[in-house]
């Protein structure tokens, strides 16, 4: 997730600066690591969801955020283990509660009540949980307003649109993916409302939370790609894909549609975790994952283990959107001025994102 060259709405600054904070602020009240300091291993583990730790998503940013931790403090030690199916999330949790980790990152609000149990089941370990809010005095969550980064996208696919209909579809319907999807959605209305114009939003309404489109799966893609390739005969021409993995079906989608469509990535910067792709990607809306793990470690392993919630959101560069790279001279300079303008009045709170998912601690 690369800093933005000359697109001042870039996201991510040194992953060192994110302060790991609840809402903001760093916690009040924070407990030592025991196995810190002194030169003695810091071992830190990390379950992964489905799809692998080359998923070109969140397992793959949320584990380099581990192996940048590891390299710049050489007493962090690093291991992870797979998820094949939600059946491995308690077993492979329970796996490193025996080995006794230092600390384990569970990958995705899918464990949280994996997480939740395994947590309670060992109160003297420590655990950290990515998209999904603290369940217990052990356990450290790591949480994104991404409403606010799609926001920023919606406005953008709106802006660069020339059929006047764009599309977004998930992985599965659960909050750390409907909320991209509602901030895509929302932006896609402000725009319509600030230029008199009507672009459609194929793939999803936030008036209906129980609708949309879904490939039920973060790592087929050909289920996305079928999908894809339906919104481009419907006439899309931007599609944001929120899966994981299955959302590389997208950008083939793309590059089967004669020029007909691009995409707008997710999570991470495409043009970096999928660079097959990346003459596609308008841009990607970003999700701070690797810097926010980093830091929970170099916190945790110097000695002090962060406690309650982190919130990334637009203000402190835990959500936004990664450079256009070979969209550079195709962006509009009017329209990257204004998306600008859109994340100063989101993050003033002139904007208001009203997506039901956003993290409230």
């Amino acid at each position: 997730m690369a800093a933005s060259r000359g697109v001042t709405i870039g996201v991510l600054a040194v992953v060192s600066a994110l302060a790991l904070t609840a809402c903001g602020s760093r916690p009040a009240d924070s407990t030592a690591a025991p196995s810190a300091g002194g030169g003695a291993a810091f071992n830190a583990c990390m379950v992964l969801d489905t799809g692998g730790v080359d998923d070109k998503s969140f397992n793959q940013s949320s584990y380099a955020g581990m192996e940048a931790a590891a390299k710049a403090g050489p007493n962090i030690k690093i291991s992870y283990v797979p998820s094949n199916t939600a059946n491995d999330y308690t077993p492979n949790l329970q796996a490193e509660a025996n080995k006794k980790c230092s600390t384990t990152i569970a990958v995705g609000g899918l464990m949280a009540d994996n997480v939740k149990a395994v947590a309670t089941a060992n109160p003297t370990l420590k655990f950290a949980e990515v998209d999904s809010a603290a369940s217990g005095p052990n356990v450290y969550g790591m949480q994104f307003n991404t409403a606010q980064g799609g926001f920023l996208g919606g406005y953008l696919a709106a802006g660069m649109t020339k059929t006047g209909k764009v599309a977004t579809w998930g992985g599965l319907n659960i909050p750390p993916v409907t909320i991209y999807m509602d901030g895509f959605w929302e932006g896609v209305q402000y725009y319509n409302a600030q230029k008199g114009k009507t672009v459609q939003v194929l793939g999803w309404d936030e008036g209906n939370q129980k609708g949309g489109t879904f490939a039920g799966s973060f790592t087929d893609q050909n289920k996305g790609l079928q999908i894809s390739q339906t919104f481009v005969q419907q006439g899309a021409d931007v599609i944001f894909p929120v899966a994981g993995g299955a959302g590389l079906g997208a950008g083939a989608a793309a590059q089967s549609s004669g020029g007909k469509a691009n995409v707008i990535w997710v999570d991470t910067d495409g043009c970096v975790s999928a660079s097959q792709y990346c003459q596609y990607f308008i841009s990607s809306v970003t999700k701070n994952l690797s810097g926010a793990v980093q830091t929970y470690l170099t916190q945790a392993a110097g000695g002090t283990f962060p406690t309650g919630n982190y919130v990334g959101d637009l203000k402190n560069d835990g959500t936004g959107l990664a450079p256009y790279h070979d969209f550079e001279s195709k962006v509009p300079a009017e329209l990257t001025t204004e998306i600008n303008q859109v994340k100063a009045d989101i993050v003033s709170g002139k904007i208001a994102v009203k997506s039901p998912s956003q993290p409230t601690s």
